[in-house]
């Protein structure tokens, strides 16, 4: 299998752990480990989109616009209100 060389940014809290996984003989590098858990995410994430296809078949098809837009909205992270404090003065 042909592979690329390419760079990622961590938490160094992240690579610390790993670096330990590493040390103890469970994976056999950074890059092994690192590369485990991709596929293990495309995996993952390969079965939610067969399973969320399975579930729209038995409810009725795709998402309208209107329950895409309440799913995103429900499933999206809060955002900062305008004016929340940035660049204010104590």
């Amino acid at each position: 299998m042909a592979t690329t060389k390419i760079t990622i940014t961590l938490p160094n809290d992240q690579l610390e752990e790993i670096r330990t996984v590493v040390a103890a003989g469970r994976a056999a590098s950074v890059s092994a480990f690192v590369q485990r858990a991709v596929g293990v995410a495309l995996f993952d994430a390969a079965g939610w989109r067969e399973m969320l296809k399975d579930a729209l078949q038995q409810t009725g098809g795709a998402l309208t616009k209107k329950e895409r837009a309440w799913a995103d909205a429900l499933l999206s992270p809060p955002r900062p209100k305008k004016g929340s404090g940035r660049g204010k003065a104590a």
